[in-house]
């Protein structure tokens, strides 16, 4: 019997019947499932997915057994893979024998919701395995190169993929290798034997979204997660910086950990107050403003700020023998000008969050401390300092001596006043810089970035306004005579990076014009989970609080008045305050504002210190200022301001 298509094509039946049968209840899986073989192209193809067919009820038994017993299979084969030993495995099932039963369940949740969308039970192994193995290396890579943990929110980062393999230590070794046979063993032996959910395409859906709804409950409804990780026992306490949060890894290990670590991120996430008005950002404001200050009687210096990448004084910590030349020039600096201790809003990683402190004045707390606060940002025209400078005359530059698109930079920082951007990307091998680049180990060297300076000062005819966040000594620490002495290396390019630092302040003695400079590291070192330093000092979150001390410098050419330098240790996004009274900048409203919180709260960082209370003016300041309306004073020309308010 024939039936006629459409187009009048004449098909069988048979052929009809089974085509339309896949293409309409199964949509998805026609799309994944290989399509039919001609009767003449590929008859072995034929016969082989004819065997498949035989297979899948001449082995039902075994095929559902393969299906039952698959998420205790990639369950712990995810576990087994990021921490490389099963030790480790064993130890979460006999100690903390809840969190792994609270492991399988959210495993076989994730695969009864796949089988519902794909019926074919090949394809369902195949995508969960994907997902499960690709999150569990992730977590091997990342723990490996920087000793901190992956949450689900750093999926956001897929993005600089390309830029993230540069700094990570990706090593394939034979357990790894072996790890991955296996899984892919069992997808192909599901493959062969073909099992196939019977049940119409409404039951698979209802299926689906029966596994969806608990799955997204246990993300967004605190009454349904709190008494589920109580039950099963697992660690929910507030991972306020990044030891708290590794050793609630420990406790949770890996799968439960992402799950936990997502809840607490939702629940986390930036909320607009209630009373946010511009009624409330104008009592907020509604303070005296000296404006008698007019930049020393009208001589503006130029200022230069330098966020040293993972630059760090490890010399806070006694028991290294730390060579005294590392920090020779450093010491020196501070010697000429005036030094202090500057909370970072972050240790080890996530170099934007102390970037933002210093571009805005304002502080990463206020809006939850995300681990990347430019992506919270709206999109128009931000009050960041560049502006105020930009507004005074200053022409603003801002140098990085990598690839722009990293953190999304060129995009976004184009809304900060910033009328120069310098870039260098060594894989595309475009660069902004105007003067030779050298490298010293992975990255540009430091003393490019030096280079660049001076050549900004010297050809502008108009003060300048630089912020510049070098690459110099970023991870990956391998190169040098020993590429397994991490640490030995870190300090040989700290010690490279002093030195350019003491030419470059010599040279910039002799330029007549004066120059301050503010330099600081924007956090301590990445270094590996295992084999750091820092494991081998013994540090937790109870002992982790030097980490976020970073010392810094204020030095210039002139006769700068120091006086207003901080004696204690003041958070990072007080810093361009102190600056804009060393030179005697004008003041808003807002400036006056936050010169009163750096009396009045100096440390305001819950990485630093959680039992610092949350200040509801300055988070609300910072919401307005970034995200919202922009009611408090703006260095924006309100011409520009009408366009993006």
């Amino acid at each position: 019997m024939t039936k006629k298509s459409n187009n009048g094509t004449v098909l069988s039946e048979e052929k009809t019947e089974s085509t339309l049968m896949r293409d309409v209840s199964d949509p998805i899986e026609a799309a994944i499932a290989p399509s039919e073989p001609k009767k003449t192209r590929f008859p072995k193809l034929k016969k082989f997915n004819e065997l498949r067919d035989k297979n899948t009820t001449k082995y039902s038994k075994l095929n559902t057994f393969l299906m039952v017993i698959f998420p205790l299979f990639i369950c712990c084969m995810a576990e087994i893979t990021q921490s490389k030993y099963i030790s480790s495995f064993v130890a979460l099932v006999t100690e903390r024998p809840t969190v792994f039963i609270f492991d399988l369940i959210i495993t076989a949740v994730v695969f009864a919701f796949l089988l519902g969308l794909f019926k074919k039970g090949w394809i369902a192994v195949l995508i969960h395995t994907i997902i499960f193995m690709a999150l569990s290396t992730t977590e091997l890579f990342k723990y490996g190169t920087n000793g901190n943990h992956l949450i689900l929110s750093d999926m956001k980062l897929f993005r600089s993929v390309k830029s993230l393999t540069s700094f990570a230590y990706i090593k394939i070794t034979p357990r790894l290798i072996l790890y991955y046979i296996i899984a892919i063993a069992f997808v192909l032996l599901v493959f062969y034997l073909n099992p196939k959910i019977k049940a119409s395409p409404v039951r698979r859906v209802t299926i689906s979204c029966a596994c969806l709804l608990p799955m997204a409950a246990l993300i967004v409804l605190p009454g349904f997660y709190n008494p589920v990780y109580k039950t099963f026992k697992l660690d929910t306490t507030d991972a306020t910086n990044t030891f708290i949060l590794n050793e609630k890894f420990d406790k949770n290990h890996f799968l439960a950990f992402l799950v936990q670590t997502a809840s607490e991120s939702y629940a986390n996430r930036l909320v607009v107050p209630e009373d946010y008005s511009e009624e409330y950002i104008q009592q907020i404001m509604n303070i005296p403003v000296d404006t008698s200050e007019d930049f020393n009687g009208g001589k503006k210096p130029n200022v230069i700020v330098i966020m040293s990448e993972s630059y760090a004084d490890f010399r806070v910590f006694d028991k290294l023998d730390i060579d005294k030349k590392c920090y020779k020039y450093f010491d020196k600096a501070i010697s000429e000008g005036k030094g202090g201790i500057a909370i970072t809003p972050t240790y080890a990683s996530w170099t934007v969050r102390s970037e933002f402190e210093l571009l805005f004045g304002l502080p990463v707390r206020g809006l939850n401390t995300p681990n990347m606060p430019q992506r919270e940002l709206a999109d128009r025209e931000q009050p960041a300092l560049a502006q105020y400078y930009k507004s005074w005359g200053y022409e603003t530059v801002y140098v990085h001596p990598f690839r722009s698109g990293f953190y999304s930079r060129s995009k976004i920082y184009g809304h900060f006043g910033f009328e120069k951007m310098i870039y260098h990307d060594d894989q595309s091998g475009t660069t902004d810089f105007t003067v030779p680049v050298d490298h010293f180990g992975t990255y540009v060297d430091d003393s490019t970035v030096y280079n660049q300076i001076l050549d900004e000062i010297k050809t502008s005819d108009r003060p300048i306004y630089l912020h510049t966040t070098t690459m110099q000594n970023h991870q990956p620490y391998n190169q040098g005579d020993d590429p397994d002495d991490e640490f030995g290396n870190y300090l040989t390019w700290v010690q490279h990076s002093n030195e350019g630092l003491d030419r470059f302040l010599s040279e910039l003695k002799d330029i007549d014009e004066p120059t301050i400079v503010f330099f600081v590291g924007d956090h301590f070192p990445s270094l590996r989970g295992e084999t750091s330093v820092y494991n081998q000092l013994g540090l937790s979150g109870e002992n982790c609080t030097p980490l976020y001390q970073q010392k810094y410098f204020f030095w210039s050419n002139y006769d700068a008045d120091f006086s207003y330098v901080p004696e204690k240790e003041t958070s990072f996004f007080y810093m361009p305050y102190v600056i804009l009274n060393i030179i005697d900048a004008p003041r808003d409203a807002f400036i006056e504002k936050m010169n009163d919180y750096m009396n009045t709260l100096p440390v305001y960082s819950s990485e630093y210190n959680s039992d610092i209370p949350r200040n509801e003016e300055l988070d609300i300041i910072t919401i307005d200022r970034v995200i919202m309306e922009e009611f408090s004073p703006s260095p924006i020309p309100d011409d520009e301001l009408s366009t993006h308010n």
